[in-house]
């Protein structure tokens, strides 16, 4: 199962028989959501041009899923006594999928703070217990690119010779607050290059390790976190990247 996720190096991890789950009651399900993780790519410019934000990307994700029938949906949970409602929660999830078998959840975490993986778990575990959905999923920045955001900005900077900040700017990319430019500008000033240094920096204020990565959410999960729902992990990989030329920054989309 999710074999082309595989060839492709996305970090995919299931819990409480959710394999099981998926290949026998939500094979289509499956299909249609490896499709549109398949055929998901990020132009470089677009990545550093959104800040490392949702602006671009992950909207785009977004727009494909519910185009596959993976829409929001309001979950409404109410305690009734005699008639009376003694307590109602609302859970609101951002991608369900109903098929014929049941409901799966789905929640995108591109780049917040990590304790949102904590949210996402303990929503389905309450879901779950209520048998509201079948099984929970999440797709976050996987461990290869996580690891690899650094040399991999800091290439395509220097293939593309973006030497300052003003060539970040003539391309629309170097919309940055003052206080970075300033980090930036200090270290090429102690003689570190423009691209070594702007790397270090992007990285460090936007995908830093207290953001919601693989690692991050292995961690929860490995401590029982939204157990007993059934979970579907998935990592997006460096390889989604796109090395697109600087001119084409415009064009980075769902493949």
């Amino acid at each position: 199962m999710f074999d082309t996720l595989k060839s492709l190096g996305f970090d995919l991890a299931t819990t409480n028989h959710a394999e099981a789950i998926l290949r026998h009651d939500f094979p289509g399900e499956a299909a249609a959501l490896e499709e549109v993780l398949a055929g998901f790519a990020i132009s470089m410019p677009e990545l550093i041009g959104g800040g490392g934000g949702e602006s671009g990307q992950t909207q785009r994700m977004r727009r494909a899923l519910d185009g596959a029938g993976w829409r929001k949906h309001n979950f409404a949970v109410q305690t009734i006594v005699d008639g009376v409602v003694r307590e109602a929660i609302s859970h609101e999830i951002d991608h369900v999928k109903r098929g014929a078998a049941g409901t799966l959840a789905l929640e995108i975490e591109w780049n917040n703070k990590d304790p949102f993986f904590d949210r996402d778990l303990e929503n389905f575990q309450r879901l779950h217990a209520q048998s509201a959905i079948s099984l929970g999923v999440i797709v976050t920045r996987g461990a290869s690119m996580q690891d690899g955001f650094k040399a991999r900005i800091t290439q395509w900077l220097l293939d593309h010779d973006l030497s300052s900040e003003d060539d970040l700017d003539r391309l629309g990319i170097g919309d940055r607050t003052a206080r970075q430019k300033a980090k930036v500008a200090g270290q090429v000033s102690r003689g570190t290059p423009f691209h070594e240094a702007f790397a270090h920096f992007f990285v460090a204020d936007k995908f830093g390790p207290s953001t919601t990565h693989w690692a991050k959410l292995e961690d929860r999960v490995r401590r029982g976190v939204g157990n007993p729902c059934p979970l579907l992990l998935i990592g997006l990989p460096l390889g989604i990247l796109s090395d697109l030329a600087p001119e084409g920054a415009a064009e980075g989309r769902l493949l």
